[in-house]
């Protein structure tokens, strides 16, 4: 049997404009990794029980989410995508974490139609779906992850969420601080939504 020789010549491209990198990020990205490692260091296992949440719009026309897409190539490709003024998009929240993943969910009215995702649409997709989602799992040790957005830092999601998972949020103006623009300790960014 011939062997086979695989080479390790590319490299992630990122195709994420905009996506600046502030002058602390670096320290709140330190912080929060020293954080998950003292806590590994007490619970082993710890790392599979933070359920870590995101979510990614869809554009209905063929246009490639460029917030959530990766490219591996030697170079740069310096892509140029032309894309419409207001395509008509679909935003899907999923959940993951060692025991599998919740979701996905879809953002819809109650005609079936796609809508934009807000705060209200947020907080209901938490009472009306997730929590109910959680109820088929042992989640009493279970950490919960979401990003910055101000939709879900809002007071009225956090006190959403504090009344399931108390004080093991991650997140933003919540003990444990998820830092900003942190895309690369998230696994749904690279496991789900790159696919």
């Amino acid at each position: 049997m011939p062997s086979l020789e695989i080479t390790n010549c590319c490299q992630v491209i990122y195709s994420q404009f905009g996506l600046a990198i502030h002058q602390n990020d670096h320290q709140a990205g330190r912080r929060f990794v020293e954080w998950a490692q003292n806590e590994i260091a007490v619970v082993p296992d710890f790392h599979k029980r933070i359920l870590f949440s995101d979510e990614a719009h869809f554009w209905l026309n063929g246009y490639v989410n460029k917030q959530n897409c990766r490219i591996w190539s030697e170079a740069n490709p310096q892509v140029y995508v032309e894309t419409p003024l207001h395509p008509e998009k679909l935003t899907v929240w999923c959940a993951l974490w060692a025991g599998g993943i919740i979701g996905p969910y879809f953002f819809k009215n109650d005609e079936g139609h796609n809508v934009t995702f807000n705060g209200d649409r947020y907080r209901a997709m938490i009472t009306n779906f997730f929590i109910p989602e959680l109820n088929n799992h042992d989640v009493q040790e279970l950490w919960f992850q979401q990003d910055g957005a101000t939709c879900h830092t809002a007071r009225a999601t956090i006190d959403l969420l504090k009344d399931t998972f108390g004080e093991r949020l991650i997140s933003r103006f919540v003990p444990v601080n998820w830092p900003p623009r942190s895309c690369d300790l998230t696994p749904l960014d690279y496991f789900l939504w790159a696919m």
